[in-house]
């Protein structure tokens, strides 16, 4: 068998569910069971998701992938409630940590607020923003 190496504009998710398949099996097996398990809080407006909080728990940790409150909800405590659902699942689910990363001043200073704090950050990601890592015991 001959393998290449493909560099597609517009992967498929498929090829994402493969590299992930061989990930999770490498790690579980070095590593030992990772019980990943995905995790959202969801807005909604009727039937329609509007926001909401999308992650994973895994290895004891949950990771806070996606955190979106539609402009009109925010500020309205709407985004610590969110967190707040998915940090009271992940406790239920025995993670003791959580961490997320986030772009720009106002969105560390949330998190910090919620207890999180910077463990690491990058400069100039976006251009001329701090990118931010944090962390928070659960």
């Amino acid at each position: 068998m001959t393998v290449e190496i493909a560099a597609p504009e517009e992967p498929s998710q498929d090829d994402r569910a493969a590299i992930l398949r061989g990930l999770v099996a490498f790690n579980n097996a070095t590593y030992g069971p990772s019980d990943i398990r995905q995790l959202a809080v969801l807005l909604r407006e009727g039937e329609e998701t509007i926001g909401g909080l999308w992650g994973r728990t895994s290895y004891g940790w949950l990771f806070v992938e996606l955190l979106f409150v539609p402009e009109a909800l925010r500020g309205q405590g709407r985004g610590a409630e969110l967190l707040s659902r998915a940090e009271d699942i992940a406790r239920a689910r025995g993670c003791g940590d959580a961490w997320i990363d986030c772009f720009g001043e106002p969105n560390r200073r949330f998190y910090e607020a919620r207890g999180f704090s910077v463990f690491g950050s990058i400069p100039d990601h976006p251009d001329g923003v701090t990118r931010y890592f944090l962390r928070k015991a659960l």
